[in-house]
């Protein structure tokens, strides 16, 4: 494959890839601080995929001395290679493809080896990323340090999947091999299916693309059901979704592009109510753990207060919206009732100044 004449062929974001990559709403309560959804040991045997080791599809040797670590990773890191959406789907062009990433990584990046763990063609050829990715997987036990997202290198497994994927999804070879690639990696480290993300929740970028992340909550469902597990409820309220509803005395800005997805919602801080409502419809009674997503600024809110309307009552948890932008910062986890309800709120009524921010928020039964 011909390789980009882009800065960067790897991801089209500023990435880790070129840096290494109701009520009156007025109580302020203690900071407390992600999603967890069902673990365990899958219901049957997963099928063992057909990985290509670096030996196999040619890799070179690392530059330098590889970090391998004995704890397991708890979570999958889903990237795109913001390359061309090729229509060559054989063997000889994945491992190109590999080889292509190696050397990228390796000479422009300056890296030891390749950052991901595993990659996935668009043909589904499923490879070997970073040496001794395969091996610690076989065994379930420990893992290599790879380069795929600056915090989130001892800790997640990263999967490179070959395209770009900002307005259109990948192929069904792709996908069904990812499919089968997580379930597997689920199952020798005993990662829940919707320990699944994408890069963009840990990292400021567009990788792996509006139109891939949009297919994150299937992915989890098609993982789970290849664990032979049932998933747990997750949704994700935007601003611009129509579970979420503000007064006109909140605007709409574009000017941070640490933003969830295409704006967000502000206003400044008023002794009123004036809250924003972000509303979901529950399966059932139980524990359901709240995230935030927003862009931080030194401008914005240092005591945003979150009104989280739970079955036990309403409870206020401040978030300093300066700090953590760009990413699923906890709110907690709290009680609800079954049914459609206002889950939480983003209130005005803070001491704070600076702009209150009301981005996306997520929603997880635990």
């Amino acid at each position: 494959m011909s390789v980009p004449t882009s800065p960067n062929p790897f991801d089209s974001a500023v990435s880790r890839r070129a840096m290494m990559r109701g009520a009156v709403l007025l109580g302020v309560g203690a900071t407390i601080g992600g999603v967890e959804l069902l673990s365990g040991t899958p219901a049957f045997a997963v099928t063992t995929p057909t990985i290509a080791s670096c030996a196999t599809w040619g890799a070179r040797n690392p530059s330098s001395t590889l970090t391998q670590i004995s704890t397991n990773p708890d979570k999958i890191l889903i990237h795109h290679t913001a390359t061309a959406n090729s229509t060559d789907y054989t063997q000889s062009h994945a491992y190109s493809l590999a080889r292509t990433i190696q050397n990228y990584h390796m000479d422009s990046n300056g890296w030891s080896d390749t950052g991901q763990h595993f990659t996935v063609s668009r043909g589904g050829y499923i490879m070997e990323g970073r040496h001794y990715s395969l091996s610690h997987l076989t065994s379930g036990s420990g893992m290599v340090v790879g380069a795929h997202c600056p915090g989130q290198n001892d800790k997640a497994i990263g999967i490179e999947n070959e395209g770009t994927y900002t307005s259109v999804t990948p192929t069904t070879a792709l996908y069904n091999n990812l499919v089968q690639l997580c379930a597997y990696i689920c199952s020798k480290y005993g990662i829940s299916a919707t320990k699944i993300y994408g890069h963009r929740d840990f990292y400021s970028t567009e990788c792996p693309g509006d139109a891939f992340y949009a297919m994150l909550p299937q992915l989890r469902l098609d993982v789970a059901a290849a664990l032979g597990s049932t998933p747990a409820f997750t949704v994700t309220v935007d601003n611009t979704s129509s579970s979420f509803r503000a007064s006109a005395n909140w605007g709409t800005s574009t000017y941070s592009t640490q933003r969830y997805g295409a704006d967000y919602r502000y206003a400044d801080p008023v002794a009123a109510s004036d809250a924003a409502y972000y509303s979901a419809t529950l399966p059932s009674a139980g524990n359901y753990k709240i995230e935030t997503y927003y862009p931080a600024n030194t401008g914005y809110n240092a005591t945003t207060p979150y009104v989280v309307f739970s079955s036990s009552g309403n409870q206020t948890v401040t978030v300093n919206q300066q700090a953590n932008g760009g990413k699923w910062n906890t709110v907690g986890t709290f009680a609800f009732g079954a049914g459609a309800q206002d889950v939480v709120a983003v209130s005005r009524w803070t001491s704070g100044t600076g702009y209150v921010i009301a981005d996306a928020i997520r929603i997880t039964q635990v």
